[in-house]
């Protein structure tokens, strides 16, 4: 619906706005946690209003000196800020003495070759993301500083030429012409700089001039696509300004012009208003349509308008959730732009952001990564121990009592559908693994309230021992710091290849330790042929007949085939009559080919890692599913990755379980080259297992945490939304350690069993398939001795021949 702005009251203005918002940005606003770093108050302009410019001072340093801006933006680091906000004059140097001999005294010949060192330094040492306004600049200046940035800024304040006129608030300040300030927005455009700007209102200009800035900043930024905000921010009057005086805006003519640029603007522009400068009204803001509150300090006040503090990020979540809205910290670049890094940021900041966002390019809520021993966050969003008194799913499902916050629509209508068992889609997925707030309780509560429906209170495990057979691969996944050799970045340990018999050795004495299962995987050699996986099966199962042979992912598999050129079922078919018994689902990672070309291009691809389990089930052998994400990938991933297995399922019913397994980051190579971020945050990962329970419900009912890649104290967590099975004790574990994760060794069964009644569940061993294991094996699988150290001998003892060829499914072959 259009609104006549000339006829529309406030309140049809308001509304019209926030149905935009919502169509353009659902539920969420935004603000970003920072640090305020005041590099130099000096300033050629004079702005009546203003009170950040000063003139020089006898016995002050005119600009902070760097030990000085780094001391700020440490203490914003140790805060938990993500954006070093750096506000300056313009070009003082132009205008003062002390300035010009200041910055000889540093080095530097202009203001803005101090602020691109100090960027650098505060980027480098605190890894916070530098924001610039340093004012009018040329496209040289854009370019030279979008190097040391992730985003710059530029008021266009407004669009009217007669406030720059004699008596005006701008009068005597050249940078404040609109036409000079609206070159440097074009310029940045033409730069690849993402921009934010913005207009004050209340300084004289007429409702029609702001409609005038905003058409113009439109225009700008339809042309570009640069502009990634625009602040609406009202004026208010300081004692000692020549506009000491001057009346202030309403809160109306506020709200009026915050939702008249939602109108104009469109429901995908980034919108914001300053909670600060509307004191207790803040709230009010929301009404208006916008969607992001700005930057918001726990460690510096406003410079510009130190009179008006910051409302605490807990008020300010407040006000946000009660008007049924999600509050999320960002980065100081808006996620569009991240998802273009080519286009719209330098190579050497892009590693930086990746290291602060979440999935979304949003801001990362916590310090968690996956792999890393310590605690879980105190702030769980999603567990639902800790859920507030009372959630409102839909119009019936409540938990608990009390006051009733309610669920966003997106998310109850994908809980509502799951209730009523009513196949959820992409975008309902999407919704379940976005989720943030009680939004997020809501989920993880709704997947606990099914598991319990499905699974009991039991929750399983299988005692089991991994044998990772050689770390040599000729594939060049980059998530994998597991594998060594010439195709592989040498990370960890020499090259080894464990011989036949000391796998069989291993398995005789995993199963006198009380396992069931031995899980076979490991690197792909150049020199294996599809023989070596069949005499692999068929040496543990003369050892121990009686053992589940749980082994080779779909890669291993096609790659064995391929060798030999054999069809897959046929292959699959020896290795069953060799004595495999089930499939892991690994190398699956991301069932997505987007995904895939980026962290595992030579890999299997979708459609084949599918076909390979499709055939497997098809000769009767089961198999799990996994899902490896927090790296490159985003929720609609996960979403799709979650469809495709479920529709898997719906043909052949051979998956056993879900078990998603959070990327861990700390040696990968894709994140060591600065092309991944830090694995998922734990909300992500929480709600991960959430979904998994709710999107694939009834087709797939096991759904497993990795205390692996989780901790204990993570997987108890995802006991708490949804999971069900704690996996493996393991005995040995190489792959994830590998990567730099403290967990992995073994989790005995007495400590796996402690684990799972400290969350009030009852523990119950099974086999790989989830029946009762042998009453013998479980007994001898309490106070088991300690495992020998294994043997692992350099493949260069193993004798191997150089390969015939090496064979690839994945892109490279397709593109033949």
């Amino acid at each position: 619906m259009a609104v006549d702005l000339a006829a529309a009251s406030l309140d049809e203005l308001c509304d019209e706005a926030r149905r935009l918002r919502e169509a353009g940005h659902g539920s969420l606003v935004t603000y970003s946690p920072k640090v305020f770093i005041p590099l130099t108050k000096l300033c050629r302009d004079v702005c009546h209003y203003c009170t950040f410019a000063q003139p020089p001072r006898r016995g002050e340093r005119a600009f902070l000196s760097e030990e000085e801006m780094l001391d700020v933006a440490r203490a914003g680091a140790a805060a938990g800020c993500h954006e070093a906000l750096f506000t300056l004059g313009d070009k003082p140097e132009l205008r003062y003495r002390a300035a010009r001999d200041e910055l000889a005294e540093l080095g530097c010949e202009t203001t803005l070759e101090y602020l691109a060192r100090c960027a650098r330094l505060v980027l480098g040492e605190t890894g916070l993301l530098p924001h610039l306004n340093p004012g009018v600049l040329s496209a040289a200046d854009l370019i030279a500083l979008r190097e040391v940035s992730v985003s710059q800024g530029l008021m266009l304040e407004t669009a009217s030429e007669r406030l720059s006129a004699r008596g005006g608030p701008h009068f005597g300040s050249p940078d404040k012409l609109p036409a000079r300030r609206l070159e440097t927005i074009a310029a940045a455009g033409e730069a690849g700089v993402p921009l934010t700007t913005g207009i004050l209102i209340g300084i004289g200009e007429t409702r029609a001039e702001r409609v005038e800035a905003l058409h113009a900043i439109r225009h700008l930024g339809e042309r570009y696509g640069h502009v990634q905000e625009v602040i609406i921010q009202n004026f208010r009057a300081k004692a000692g300004t020549k506009m000491a005086g001057a009346p202030e805006p309403a809160l109306e003519e506020l709200l009026w012009t915050a939702a008249t640029a939602r109108t104009l603007l469109g429901a995908e522009w980034n919108i914001q208003a300053p909670p600060n400068l509307s004191y207790a009204d803040f709230p009010r803001l929301l009404d208006a349509g916008i969607n992001d509150w700005g930057g918001i300090s726990p460690v510096t006040v406003d410079h510009v308008n130190p009179e008006a503090p910051w409302p605490e990020v807990e008020r300010l979540r407040a006000a946000t959730e009660e008007r049924g809205l999600r509050l999320a910290p960002r980065l100081a670049v808006y996620p569009e732009y991240l998802e273009e890094p080519d286009r719209w940021l330098d190579s050497s900041v892009v590693p930086h952001l990746l290291r602060r966002s979440d999935a979304e390019g949003l801001a990362r809520e916590d310090a968690w990564a996956a792999g890393v021993a310590g605690q879980i966050p105190p702030r769980i969003y999603g567990v639902p121990g800790l859920l507030p008194n009372s959630i409102v799913v839909g119009k019936s499902a409540r938990v608990g009592v009390g006051s009733e916050p309610k669920v966003t629509p997106s998310v109850a209508t994908a809980l509502a559908k799951s209730r009523e068992e009513i196949a959820i889609d992409e975008d309902d997925v999407t919704a379940l693994l976005t989720a943030r707030g009680p939004d997020a309780h809501a989920v993880a509560a709704a997947a606990d309230s099914l598991r319990r429906e499905v699974n009991g209170d039991t929750v399983t495990y299988v005692v089991t021992r991994n044998v990772n057979y050689t770390n040599v691969c000729y594939f060049r996944c980059g998530f994998c710091a597991f594998s060594k050799g010439r195709l592989a970045a040498n990370l960890r340990g020499r090259p080894y290849l464990v011989p036949s018999e000391e796998i069989a050795s291993r398995a005789r004495e995993a199963w006198e330790r009380g396992a069931v299962e031995i899980c076979l995987q490991g690197g792909i050699h150049p020199s294996f042929t599809g023989d070596f996986y069949e005499d692999v099966c068929g040496a543990v199962k003369e050892a121990v007949p009686e053992i589940h042979v749980h082994a080779f992912s779909a890669l291993e598999v096609w790659q064995g085939a391929a060798t030999l050129g054999v069809e897959l079922g046929d292959y699959l078919s020896r290795l069953r009559d060799a004595g495999l018994a089930s499939l892991p689902g690994t190398a699956a990672e991301i069932l997505d080919d987007e995904v895939r070309r980026v962290i595992c291009p030579d890999k299997v691809t979708t459609r084949q890692w599918l076909h390979v389990h499709d055939t497997a089930h098809r000769v009767g052998l089961p198999s799990t599913t996994t899902i490896m994400f927090g790296h490159v990938d985003h929720p609609r991933h996960w979403a799709r990755h979650f469809l495709r297995l479920r529709e898997q399922q719906q043909r052949t019913g051979g998956f056993t379980e879900i078990v998603p397994l959070p990327f861990v980051h700390m040696e990968a190579p894709i994140y060591l080259k600065g092309r991944a971020r830090q694995g998922p945050t734990f909300r992500e990962a929480v709600l991960l297992h959430a979904a998994a329970r709710l999107a694939l419900h009834p087709w797939i009912t096991n759904v497993q945490a990795s205390w692996v890649k989780l901790g204990v104290n993570g997987a108890q967590a995802a006991l708490r939304a949804g999971a069900n099975d704690l996996g493996g004790t393991l005995m040995n574990e190489s792959i994830s350690r590998a990567a730099g994760a403290a967990h992995g060794q073994e989790l005995v069964p007495e400590r796996m069993e402690e684990t799972i009644a400290a969350v009030g569940r009852t523990p119950r061993q099974r086999t790989t398939l989830y029946g009762d294991p042998p009453p013998e094996q479980v007994r001898r699988s309490f106070g088991a001795a300690p495992l020998s150290e294994p043997r692992n001998p350099s493949v260069n003892d193993a004798g191997l021949g150089a390969p015939p060829r090496l064979v690839r499914p994945g892109f490279a072959v397709a593109a033949r």
